[in-house]
């Protein structure tokens, strides 16, 4: 036994896959508590077979097909034609269309890749400063992780077996709250014009033109949801086929001989998403089995009386593991722990994944080890401690939003009784 933690502790030191170290503690648990290990094939078996896990691998597609495309420079063109009147109007217009290109593609990574190299130099050439331009993108990277058809939020109902379309609906008040806040201060932050951008006619139908077939996809996702039209995996199924269309072959973008590549970028990343959730679910099998969450809740429980003193220590556990983890590892390996501790609290799970989603959202961001700081210092060739410094006050308003969406929970909860 002792020979087998050395094995699985070398592993992690050895920065294994992180599916590797799951799947060896799962077994390790199994083994020592001598329960049959073949209950981690019937755990990958029941995955596979859950419906709503389809509507993944298609999102995935959908999202790598647009950031692969041209799609960003046209949504940009769009937003600056329509938006650019706007006092702070580029620094809008950035936060808007990363917000949007998150929802879609799930990963900030891609965001502060895909824009990045596009937003910074046209808001340096607006007159703001580098360090605001550099803090502005890097913390918005992530800002539409709330907003449909987001992989987290799809992934968070997977695990916590909760409704797509809810958590959906859920996510859109308190990411517009985020948003509004970020918009108001970079309005603040902008620099006086002199004059307001002007365009003729024919610029304006130029710019309808170019993005007129990505404008539908949000209607058509939203739209048909809760217009009944659709349940999420049709939707998955629908977008991924639209997408796929427009960019294929409208906009040709993507050549037929790259779209096997794309296909197969796309299905390794839910092939990994897809192994972890499956040798994390056997270890949480071990853990219930085990009444490891409702230990941990009796301790919890001795100390803290309050739901929203917890709610506050669950903020600072979760701000630490999204500094640590990527989000759909922390959210496979903490939420089946989190979950029935939170549910002894009478927190409701939809909105506990709206707090969990957004705590992991602002950990990207957060020094010293968050992970779009060490992105976005790879794409804009600077140092660490300078990306820190720029998105310290964008992280002040993020901080603020994060307890209003803890402590109204009226913000995650009113869309599902007014549309649910």
């Amino acid at each position: 036994m002792s020979t087998l933690k050395l094995f699985i502790l070398a592993l992690a030191v050895l920065r294994s896959p992180l599916f590797l170290v799951i799947g060896a503690l799962a077994l390790l648990s199994f083994y020592s508590a001598e329960i049959n290990i073949s209950v981690v094939i019937i755990e990958m078996a029941r995955l596979a077979d859950t419906p709503l896990l389809v509507s993944l691998p298609l999102f995935i597609f959908a999202g790598i097909l647009l950031s692969e495309s041209k799609a960003p420079g046209r949504m940009l063109q769009f937003s600056r034609i329509f938006l650019g009147w706007l006092p702070g109007g580029l620094a809008v217009i950035s936060l808007i269309v990363c917000a949007v290109f998150t929802a879609f593609t799930g990963a900030s990574g891609v965001t502060i890749f895909a824009l990045g190299g596009l937003l910074l130099p046209a808001l340096l050439e607006e007159g703001y400063q580098e360090r605001f331009s550099m803090g502005l993108i890097t913390s918005s990277g992530s800002l539409g992780l709330l907003f449909p058809p987001s992989l987290p939020l799809i992934l968070f109902g997977v695990i916590a077996e909760a409704r797509i379309d809810h958590l959906f609906l859920a996510g859109i008040l308190p990411g517009t709250l985020m948003l509004l806040l970020l918009i108001g201060y970079a309005v603040a932050k902008s620099p006086t014009r002199l004059a307001r951008p002007a365009y003729t006619a024919r610029e304006v139908l130029h710019g309808l033109r170019v993005i007129a077939w990505e404008l539908p996809l949000p209607v058509i996702l939203l739209g048909g949801i809760y217009g009944g039209i659709f349940v999420p995996g049709e939707a998955a199924a629908v977008t991924a086929l639209y997408v796929l269309v427009v960019e294929v072959v409208i906009h040709r973008d993507i050549p037929l001989g790259r779209l096997p590549a794309v296909m197969s970028k796309s299905m390794v990343l839910f092939g990994g998403i897809l192994v972890i959730i499956a040798t994390s679910m056997a270890s949480t099998n071990y853990l219930i089995d085990q009444q490891v969450p409702t230990r941990l809740f009796e301790f919890i429980r001795s100390f803290i009386d309050s739901k929203y003193t917890f709610l506050l220590l669950l903020n600072v556990f979760l701000l630490v593991v999204g500094m640590m983890l990527d989000i759909f590892s922390a959210l496979v390996l903490i939420v089946p722990i989190i979950l029935p501790i939170a549910e002894g609290y009478g927190i409701d799970p939809i909105h506990l994944g709206i707090v969990f989603l957004t705590n992991l959202q602002i950990g990207y961001c957060t020094p010293p080890v968050g992970l779009n700081l060490f992105l976005a210092s790879y794409r804009f060739d600077k140092p660490i401690a300078e990306l820190c410094i720029a998105t310290l006050p964008f992280l002040g308003l993020l901080f603020i939003t994060l307890l209003i969406i803890t402590y109204v929970p009226w913000l995650s909860t009113v869309l599902i009784q007014l549309f649910g």
